[in-house]
């Protein structure tokens, strides 16, 4: 059986990007200078652009090291590649704009940088989805496997041994289990890999297969074995990884924190907890809902005219809602309804047909248009562009008790839209299903995934057919 040696592959993971890097170099410097496609006028050498263009290949691998751009991969998506590879090509591009800064280089042709850069970025991520792709099926036809041992037979082995089956492009072979209780386990594993025999032969078993990871299923009250268990693992040069009995509790990615020196399982990560991400996020609400009200004013100014000539009444409404870390604020809306009583708006659905709104009032809201005084609220640090939608207070404190884990949207700011309902579920949908939307994208924030939310609600989710 084939089995390649992980330095090697990242050496010619290296080889592969510098070469990548040098093709893409030659040929954007031949579109620029010599194809006749564009214009141009040459006044540094070839010599010169070359220097550069080694320079700029060599940094993005020292980079991708730093960023563990060349750690094995097997386990992970390829869309987090692929922003590794987008990280890593504009640190190098910025590293090298500087660079000209402090050497006076100012007659690059800074055409031929962003034929250059964008060029690389795009054949990188190509060739990288290719090779995985290969990997992929190789991995489906018996090569390139990395041979597993479970230890424990019970419910969490089995389990990862029934998900492992459905995952055979990672290349992961399952030896057998080992177990102390093995005729308990004897049934139950008639058609699965054997027992191979006690926790006491892990050993052994150690070297008579040539196991590459151990998986610890074992239960609680087995942990004063663990540290043997590792001992025998690291002796033998073997990865050990440990399934937590409580695993079904844990978030499909948990983090490890460090509190007082003792590490710890954060059961949920929130990507927004780091300060940087904060600052990123809120940076970019500053700035979005700015332009948003300056684009949007003449819409409001007509907005306005629209509610007073209808109905009497104050133009904007103000509903109390539980935002960041449970507290309270008041979320803007453009008055959609006759005038009524802070009980009643407090504490009653909009319903279809509902007799409280106004002709004008139903037009605002299937557009969207009564939401725009939201922006406002972003400003004012109360909501963010993008996050879960508030809810008011008689509402939160039932949906506490009735929906699981309903409590965890109010750890980031709420959004004028996001994930939920950019899926559909605005309105009069399930809360359920909202939560689970706001859950993964809580747990699965990125930038990029705002800028998809935004593009999602300006394609599609500004006339919102369940609003009444």
């Amino acid at each position: 059986m084939l089995r390649q040696n992980q330095k090697i592959l990242t050496q010619l993971y290296v080889l592969a990007d510098l070469l990548c890097t040098l093709v893409v170099f030659l040929v954007a410097y031949w579109l620029k200078f010599q194809s006749g496609l564009l214009d141009y006028v040459k006044s540094v050498p070839f010599s010169t652009y070359l220097l550069w263009g080694t320079i700029y290949s060599f940094s993005a691998v020292v980079i991708g090291f730093y960023l563990q751009f060349y750690a094995p991969k097997r386990r992970k998506r390829y869309t987090l590649e692929v922003l590794k590879i987008v990280q890593i090509q504009t640190l190098s591009f910025l590293g090298l704009l500087s660079l000209f800064y402090f050497t006076k280089e100012i007659h690059i042709s800074r055409e031929f940088l962003a034929i250059f850069f964008i060029m690389n970025v795009m054949v990188i991520t190509i060739y990288r989805f290719m090779v995985k792709k290969t990997l992929s099926a190789f991995r489906r036809r018996g090569f390139n496997k990395r041979f597993v041992l479970i230890l424990g037979a019970g419910t969490v082995g089995r389990s990862f041994y029934n998900n492992l089956k459905n995952y055979p492009d990672l290349g992961y072979e399952v030896v057998g289990f080992l177990d102390d209780y093995q005729s308990e386990h004897a049934e139950e594993h008639r058609e699965m890999m054997p027992i191979l025999g006690s926790l006491d032969e892990l050993r052994a078993q150690l070297n008579r297969h040539p196991i590459d990871e151990v998986i610890i299923a074992l239960p609680l009250d087995a942990h004063k074995k663990y540290a043997e268990i590792i001992e025998i693992c690291e002796h033998a040069g073997v990865k050990t990884l440990i399934i937590p009995d409580y695993f079904d509790l844990l978030p499909a990615k948990p983090f490890f924190d460090n509190f007082a020196g003792i590490p710890l399982i954060n059961v949920r990560d929130v990507p927004l907890d780091e300060l940087s991400n904060r600052m990123l996020k809120r940076t970019f609400d500053i700035i979005f809902s700015l332009a948003a009200i300056l684009v949007t004013s003449p819409i409001m100014l007509a907005a306005v005219i629209g509610i007073k000539l209808t109905s009497p009444g104050p133009i904007l409404f103000k509903q109390e809602r539980v935002g960041l870390d449970r507290k309270t604020f008041h979320m803007y809306k453009f008055r959609s309804m006759r005038v009524s009583t802070a009980k009643v708006a407090d504490t009653q659905w909009t319903v279809e047909n509902d007799p409280r709104r106004t002709a004008f009032g139903s037009f605002l809201r299937r557009t969207s248009i009564d939401e725009l005084p939201q922006f406002f609220n972003v400003l004012f640090g109360h909501m963010s562009v993008v996050g879960p939608r508030p809810e008011r207070p008689f509402f939160v404190n039932q949906f506490k008790e009735e929906i699981p884990k309903y409590m965890v949207k109010h750890q980031i700011r709420p959004g004028i839209t996001g994930w939920a309902q950019t899926n559909g579920l605005r309105g009069d949908t399930s809360i359920q299903d909202r939560i689970l939307h706001d859950l993964f994208y809580i747990e699965n924030w990125t930038f990029l995934f705002d800028i998809k939310i935004i593009m999602k609600t300006i394609v599609k989710g500004l006339v919102n057919k369940n609003a009444y």
